[in-house]
């Protein structure tokens, strides 16, 4: 008897576990891991989500622009990098005229160090660089060793030299003018040795750790419009920051200095345009007849900025395309 019972209960735990390994058996083999089930005879791959652009920027690119006039040049530094792109005559140079004056403020706050200047100093820097006046530059210049002498062998004043050495620059020199050799506004740059300015004083090798970002500051808050000119003094706010996309400016301050100058001895405007994020370093120089007005270069500069966003604004988005069916 006890061994009859033992042989039915062994039965019975056999039929048993058949019966829930049958189960657990079909679902593997129907594919039932957490997935639809398997009815179809397999599962479907989601579609990959949409790649997110890259954030705008300025980038190299081909830049065509009507331009009627005796110069035109660009050039644009990529500061992760440090490779420039631009127009082919990118190394040839034009008077500097007031972009000048970010480098003369970044000279002589370096100079000081740790020190801090004058009230009236330190206000007429900023003057300097937000109206663009000249007679608050003059206090700056004379102040960093800044002279209107005329050095021997066409040496440029030692604060240009300076700007020459710490930043790198190979096509600046002394200004050619007859009689103004010595002035800071008829320094000679190219656009190349403009954006290795702007990359200066970005990575603070131009106002040193303590006014690195003072000056990038007054940069960032240049003000006036094109009509807002004066004889010493001028707005200075346009150019290639109305050529940008709000895309790009929301991403950090864009800090600017241009420079402009209608000057009799040629006829012609000098204008100048330099911007500089964290990101590049842009500049475009230029000379034209007087009779084109300012707000012509100005739009020049916007012309040449906007050309080269990437990607430009209403660009469609581009979706990896992947296959989409069952296992």
């Amino acid at each position: 008897m006890r061994s009859r019972v033992t042989m039915v209960l062994a039965v019975v735990a056999v039929l048993l576990g058949g019966v829930l390994l049958v189960p657990a058996a079909y679902a593997r083999l129907a594919g039932d891991d957490g997935g639809e089930g398997g009815a179809g005879g397999g599962s479907s791959v989601a579609a990959p989500a949409p790649t997110p652009p890259p954030p705008p920027t300025l980038a190299a690119g081909p830049v065509s622009v009507n331009f009627k006039g005796e110069f035109f040049s660009w050039a644009l530094m990529d500061r992760a990098t440090g490779e420039i792109s631009g127009s082919k005559n990118m190394a040839s140079t034009s008077s500097t005229e007031s972009m000048i004056k970010a480098w003369i403020v970044s000279d002589y706050l370096r100079e000081l160090g740790d020190k801090k200047p004058s009230d009236a100093l330190l206000k007429a820097a900023s003057r300097a660089i937000r109206d663009s006046d000249d007679t608050a530059a003059n206090k700056v210049w004379a102040a960093t060793g800044g002279s209107y002498r005329v050095y021997p062998n066409g040496q440029p004043n030692p604060v240009i030299k300076r700007a020459i050495s710490i930043c790198g620059l190979t096509d600046t020199k002394r200004g050619n003018v007859s009689g103004y050799e010595g002035w800071w506004s008829f320094t000679r740059m190219s656009p190349r040795d403009a954006v290795r300015l702007g990359d200066c004083i970005a990575d603070g090798r131009a106002a040193g750790p303590t006014w690195t970002k003072w000056v990038l500051t007054e940069m960032s808050k240049v003000r006036g419009s094109v009509s807002d000119q004066h004889a010493t003094y001028g707005g200075g706010k346009w150019g290639i920051v109305d050529g940008l996309p709000a895309s790009i400016k929301a991403q950090g301050p864009v800090s600017i200095k241009n420079g402009w100058t209608p000057l009799m001895y040629d006829g012609n405007w000098h204008v100048n345009c330099l911007a500089v994020t964290d990101k590049w370093s842009l500049a475009v120089m230029m000379r034209y007849p007087q009779k084109s007005g300012l707000s012509y270069g100005a739009k020049v500069c916007a012309s040449v900025a906007s050309q080269l966003v990437t990607p430009q604004p209403g660009a469609a988005l581009k979706v990896p395309q992947q296959p989409v069916g069952k296992l």
